[in-house]
């Protein structure tokens, strides 16, 4: 257990508590091979993010099944596959484009190598909005919108508007699941804002870790064949992204 950093703890104990619906300190302790007052301390930092409620000795899961866990537990798994994924989505943005840009951790990765560029970008988030901030020769669109708690995607009526009054070059989608039977997202409300994403745009490139390629959340956004690109990691099984070309999509892995 060496080495492990506080993302790598929660994310340990995050899914040992909702594996087992309620777990107790030492148990976390000897999972995460750390102290019981430092399992204490992360029990209370994920308390705050209301994913677990804290009992005395332990703590239990308030998270449903299928649920999507928080942007700050999200924020630092497979870092590597999504800095290759951004990098590999970054390089196919031409100069002098209109690109949107969705809400989530990897589409984040992507607005923060997009600072350098000369672009117009709309994105679908305070993160990645604050990443873009004062970027010299790239223009700054903000759309309207109710930022989700967290995750600070902007949802409801000012943004679907927002997106429909824009055409863009490039839509740059986050995934939540995609597979042969299409992309899911786990909200209602993200999922509404995705496909207003795909409607505004001329090209549709689409993020997704090899994970999310065996993961169906509860919102239907879209089939595959509404995606042009899928960026994906080299270690993705061929079973899913053959089904997805199948599907009629193009899979690049990176």
């Amino acid at each position: 257990m060496a080495g492990m950093t506080i993302s790598d703890r929660h994310r340990r104990i995050l899914d040992a508590v909702q594996q087992a619906g309620q777990i107790g300190v030492p148990r976390l302790a000897e999972l995460t091979g750390t102290s019981e007052m430092t399992v204490r301390r992360d029990l209370e930092q994920l308390a705050d993010q209301g994913v677990i409620e804290r009992y005395r000795g332990g703590a239990r899961s308030l998270m449903l099944r299928g649920e999507e866990p928080p942007f700050t537990v999200r924020a630092h798994d497979g870092h590597e596959a999504k800095r290759r994924i951004a990098e590999a989505v970054a390089g196919m943005i031409a100069d002098g484009e209109a690109v949107v840009l969705d809400s989530g951790t990897t589409c984040l990765e992507v607005a923060r190598l997009l600072t350098g560029r000369r672009l117009t970008v709309m994105p679908m988030s305070l993160h990645a909005a604050n990443a873009l901030t004062g970027a010299p020769r790239l223009r700054l669109l903000l759309p309207g919108g109710e930022p989700r708690p967290g995750e600070l995607a902007l949802t409801g009526p000012l943004a679907l508007a927002s997106l429909a009054a824009l055409r863009f070059d490039t839509a740059i989608l986050g995934c939540c699941g995609l597979t042969a039977d299409g992309l899911t997202a786990y909200d209602l409300d993200d999922a509404a804002v995705k496909r207003a994403i795909i409607a505004s745009a001329h090209r549709v490139v689409a993020l997704a870790d090899p994970a999310k390629l065996t993961r169906t959340a509860l919102a239907h956004v879209a089939p595959v064949s509404a995606l042009d690109v899928v960026v994906t990691t080299e270690d993705a099984p061929d079973e899913q992204t053959g089904a997805l070309t199948a599907a009629g999509t193009i899979v690049r892995r990176v």
